[in-house]
């Protein structure tokens, strides 16, 4: 192991407890009640995705999270309806880490939802972004990757789905927040990540480093959970030391 990467492990393996009277949310329901408030109070509500502002509206009597299309130019690619509300997005999709756990090879996300572990893993706010409902839905549970050409579904927001391909290309500035999100999957909760992909991802830290952006919401975000991302407040660009497959 070269001599920067292990010292840099080393650090973060060694990191001080990050203390709070706070409890993670025990479900991705009450994940997503937090994260409203928290993205409001960091004046942070802007989609992961298109860069769009948003804000909570009452809407028949209920508070919904409505996305600002003119903020960030989209246009909807075919679902207007569900382009307009904004939905909390894995970057890690649930079916990805799921698909690593036992209960969803005997009975998919419906067993998976009465395991602790995946209900940790769907509920961790450090993988969860908001984002405009149709891309959201668009990109499904693909992964991310570099997609050839430059063919935008969605107006100005710059993203592109292979949907053949089961691929998403993401902006160049939210790469390496993608990366970091990956990261501390596969250290926090034993997610395999493939030899290709990781390479992907170390290269996509290192051109994309942690915004301030990025650094407050994490910080905002430890406090929520109990504990930090290492990979946000130590280590951008450090890479992981686990099993690959």
């Amino acid at each position: 192991m070269p001599r920067v990467t292990f010292l840099v492990l080393l650090l973060i393996f060694h990191l001080p407890s990050f203390a709070t009277n706070n409890t993670p949310p025990k479900s991705f329901s009450a994940a997503k009640k937090s994260l409203i408030r928290l993205y409001k109070n960091e004046q942070a509500e802007q989609s992961f995705y298109c860069d769009c502002s948003y804000s909570e509206q009452k809407v028949g009597g209920k508070n919904k999270l409505l996305a600002h299309h003119k903020s960030c130019a989209y246009t909807p690619r075919k679902n207007a309806k569900r382009a307009a509300r904004i939905e909390w997005e894995h970057i890690v999709s649930a079916w990805e880490f799921g698909h690593q756990l036992q209960c969803w090879q005997t009975g998919g996300r419906k067993a998976c939802r009465k395991d602790p572990i995946f209900k940790a893993m769907e509920a961790d706010v450090f993988n969860l972004v908001p984002a405009i409902g149709e891309v959201n839905g668009d990109r499904s549970n693909f992964g991310f990757g570099m997609v050839s050409g430059e063919a935008r579904a969605y107006g100005a927001c710059d993203i592109e789905i292979a949907f053949k391909e089961r691929r998403a290309e993401p902006r160049p500035d939210i790469r390496g927040d993608i990366a970091r999100s990956y990261f501390y999957m596969a250290k926090q909760y034993g997610l395999k990540i493939s030899k290709k992909n990781l390479q992907l991802y170390e290269a996509w830290a290192r051109q994309d480093p942690v915004s301030e952006q990025e650094l407050r919401l994490a910080r905002a975000k430890a406090k929520l959970m109990g504990w930090r991302n290492p990979f946000i407040d130590v280590a951008p660009t450090v890479a992981i030391s686990q099993p690959l497959h």
